[in-house]
Parts: C-alpha cells; structure tokens; sequence
C-alpha cells in the first residue's frame, strides 16, 4: 500500500512539474509575407525529454515535422490552421509554423438538434 501511495505521490509531482514546463513554452508574435503569416515556438529545454523519441530525427538530432496531433500532443496550443513546416537544427527546441494568410478555419457542421431550437 505504502508502494502504491508513493508511486502516486511520485506521478503527481512529475505531472505538476511538466504542466510548469508547458506554461513556459513561448509564442512569437505572428508575421507575415506575401502568403503566409508565420510564428515560431520555443519550447523549453526541459521540455524536451519528454518528447516521444520517433518525433526526433536520427541524423540530425533535432525534431522532424510534426503533424498536427503529434504537436499538440507535447503541450503546443494554437488555433486551427498552422503548420509545422521547418526545422532549425541548431536550436531543436525551436519549432516553425505557418500558415496561409487570411486563414479561415472551417466551419462546424450544425448538428439537427441544435437547428431545431
């Protein structure tokens, strides 16, 4: 009993301690060009050991792109549209996003119930 205890004592300061880490990860300003808006996304080191290993790549080190679910898996949040699309080898807790620009996200179908309110 007293194993189980501190077993669950262990996993609820490792939870606290990664929901920390994920309240520091940074969000750029958006910018933009003639097609896309852009952000980039620094992830804190710590962070990092806890990325699933197949999200590395095995030559360079550093992530490889990730889907959309595979990103907001490891803690990141933003709204519907972005787009892992560039790895920075030198910084791999650096991820970079895109967009189109005037991104529109699409639209929830309305479910029968709720049109008949």
């Amino acid at each position: 009993m007293a194993e189980a205890a501190d077993d669950a004592k262990r996993q609820a300061a490792e939870q606290k301690k990664l929901e920390e880490i994920l309240d520091r990860i940074n969000y750029s300003d958006r910018y933009s060009d003639d097609s896309y808006e852009y952000r980039h996304v620094i992830l804190p080191k710590q962070l990092l050991k806890y990325i699933p290993e197949n999200y590395w790549d095995q030559k360079t080190g550093a992530l490889r792109l990730l889907s959309d679910r595979e990103w907001r898996a490891i803690g990141i949040q933003q709204s519907l549209g972005w787009e892992h699309y560039e790895i920075h080898v030198p910084e791999p807790h650096v991820m970079l996003f895109r967009r189109p620009k005037d991104y529109v996200p699409p639209t929830q179908p309305v479910k029968a119930k709720e049109r008949r309110k």
